[in-house]
């Protein structure tokens, strides 16, 4: 199994290109079972996570062809996916698919939509907390969709089509927002959806449904209109830069000082997160080129945070972000509002020398002068990265177990790491 061995201690000096978004690519990915068109994707990331589910896609009947690298290209540039739905030959999504992977659950929207029938497994708890679907099978349900659990599994009928409604989200839910807006594109008549999600992913796939051929309005707003439309074409969409990927690389950089240029030029996408990151001490300055992030000596000053839905502060980044805090000067108080169990990596952090205790949803982090390097475990996705964070700023070597976390988000992360001065590799174990 890989591990990544960091040896802590230099700034971070350079440019980091960024990915396309993860969260972003996936729906994206899926939306392609909605038409028997072909749906080009540019700027995909080559992630764990996009090849996983092009496997589930391909169960379904799903064919895929991937554009090499062109002269010119950078060095890491963004892939381009051409996915063509002709004939959905399976509606079943197994559960030792859909148990890998959360997010291939939303493939019970377009199927539904398309074909009036889906069984998907039910995708089980996860590293931080069970993160239930009723949501999404409320807006199913109100769809028109017959839904049944047997054997965990749901089963999802429409025979005669998903039909338009009013969807009132008791919380604000992103996947439920999600499988709302691939339901009732194409569902007979008018929908409305309050309380929608509204991050930048949610308006990244109403564009890209659009351009399939979708009668969308709202996307990006707490309230989204949609009118159902009897079939959707094929079309051609850029995936939005990714926003997380992006606050990771400025954390890091505000964390180990140095003066790092980030290659994405949208800080709408991130504006809480930048607030706060220069809130810390860091320089932010945003121009055409991307988003710089500078600390030439100064402290790094304790921030008080909590995690909401956008445009708040995203629950995606809130490891990173407690440790940038370990080495702030003072105390600061992290609550995560979104998830549960979401602070597995507390007791990682600890292991460098870090000084944090919770209190239920709150993480009270007591900066200190330094950290030493240590061995630590990965958990989950956004914790193993918050470990490489620390890393990067701790005395000596440290190594991080359980890496394969980090290839379901991070492209390229030790290319990208060691191109600004980082001393980072990836180790295998023989055989």
């Amino acid at each position: 199994m890989d591990r990544i061995r960091i040896v802590g201690g230099n700034e971070l000096r350079g440019s980091i290109p960024i990915s396309g978004a993860k969260n972003a690519a996936l729906p994206l990915m899926i939306a392609s079972l909605l038409t028997s068109g072909t749906l080009t994707l540019e700027n995909m990331p080559r992630l764990a996570d996009v090849r996983l589910l092009m496997r589930i896609l391909t169960n379904h009947g799903v064919d895929y062809a991937i554009d090499g690298k062109r002269p010119g290209d950078a060095p890491i540039a963004g892939q381009t996916l051409h996915l063509t739905a002709r004939n959905i030959v399976d509606t079943t999504a197994p559960y030792e698919l859909v148990s890998r992977m959360r997010a291939s659950f939303w493939v019970i929207a377009p199927l539904i939509a398309r074909m009036g029938v889906a069984k998907v497994s039910l995708p089980g708890g996860c590293a931080i907390g069970t993160r239930p679907v009723d949501l999404l099978l409320m807006a199913l349900e109100k769809l028109g969709a017959n839904i049944d659990i047997e054997g965990g599994y749901v089963l999802a009928k429409a025979p005669k089509g998903l039909r338009g409604a009013e969807i009132d989200f008791p919380m604000v839910t992103v996947s439920g927002t999600h499988t709302a807006l691939m339901g009732a594109v194409r569902a007979k008549g008018h929908t409305l959806i309050r309380n929608a999600a509204r991050e930048p992913e949610i308006a990244d796939l109403a564009k890209c449904l659009v351009a399939m051929g979708a009668k969308i309005k709202g996307a990006g707003t707490s309230e989204i209109e949609i009118e159902g439309v009897a079939g959707l074409n094929g079309a051609r969409h850029e995936v939005l830069p990714d926003r997380i990927e992006t606050g990771t690389y400025a954390i890091a950089a505000a964390m180990t000082g140095g003066d790092v240029m980030l290659g994405m030029n949208r800080p709408d996408l991130l504006q809480s997160g930048l607030d706060l990151i220069e809130k810390a001490g860091a320089r932010v300055t945003c121009t055409n080129e991307g988003i710089r992030i500078q600390r030439n000596g100064g402290g790094i000053s304790p921030v008080d945070v909590a995690t909401e839905p956008f445009p708040g502060f995203p629950t995606d980044l809130q490891a990173q972000f407690m440790a940038l805090m370990t080495r702030a000067g003072g105390t600061s108080r992290i609550t995560e509002t979104i998830f549960e169990n979401r602070f597995m990596h507390v007791a990682e952090l600890t292991r460098f020398g870090a000084h944090i205790r919770l209190d239920e949803d709150t993480a009270i982090v007591e900066g200190v002068a330094k950290l030493k390097g240590a061995p630590v475990m990965a958990t989950d996705l956004r914790a193993s990265v918050s470990l490489v964070i620390a890393a990067l700023a701790a005395e000596g070597e440290s190594t991080i177990h359980r890496v394969y976390h980090l290839d379901r988000g991070f492209e390229q992360l030790e290319q990208k790491l060691g191109a600004c001065g980082a001393v980072v590799e990836r180790l295998s174990d023989p055989g």
